[in-house]
């Protein structure tokens, strides 16, 4: 059975270590495995411990983190109209392939939740190919008015 949770602290070298599983699979790394996954996880320890605006959730499977979700939200200017006033920014929904099935879906619908029940007026990813699906079956649409600049 997975149990979802929110992610602590003491998970990070876990969620870094998917993170690079995540990434590498897609692009070889610019840097080294024990590098990052040091960098990664003393962002990803800080970013859980603050609780400002990062958040995460894992999927464990006999006490393994086998997939996450993260979550960053931004405030928005004051609004004088019925819009909330924030945004969510959903980042590196990866469940390991052995764990499949089911296991995205989750994840995804518990941090779909949060940003409901917490004032968020609209989120935004970028899907990877496999993805899209997924995030459309959950109400996702591709809005031609979002426009991008890689810096």
């Amino acid at each position: 059975m997975i149990e979802v949770r929110p992610a602590t602290p003491a998970d990070a070298e876990a969620l870094a270590e998917l993170r690079w599983e995540f990434r590498t699979g897609r692009a070889p790394a610019a840097e080294g495995y024990d590098a990052f996954i040091g960098r990664c996880a003393e962002w990803m320890r800080r970013e859980l411990t603050s609780g400002d605006s990062w958040r995460a959730w894992v999927a464990v499977s006999d006490r393994r983190i086998v997939g996450h979700v993260w979550l960053d939200t931004v405030e928005k200017v004051p609004n004088p109209v019925a819009e909330r006033e924030r945004h969510a920014y959903v980042s590196n929904l990866y469940v390991k392939p052995t764990e499949r099935g089911g296991v995205g879906t989750r994840l995804l619908q518990t941090a779909l939740a949060w940003a409901r029940a917490n004032g968020v007026d609209r989120v935004v990813l970028w899907p990877t190919p496999a993805s899209i699906t997924l995030y459309a079956r959950h109400g996702f649409s591709r809005n031609a008015d979002v426009m991008e600049l890689r810096c």
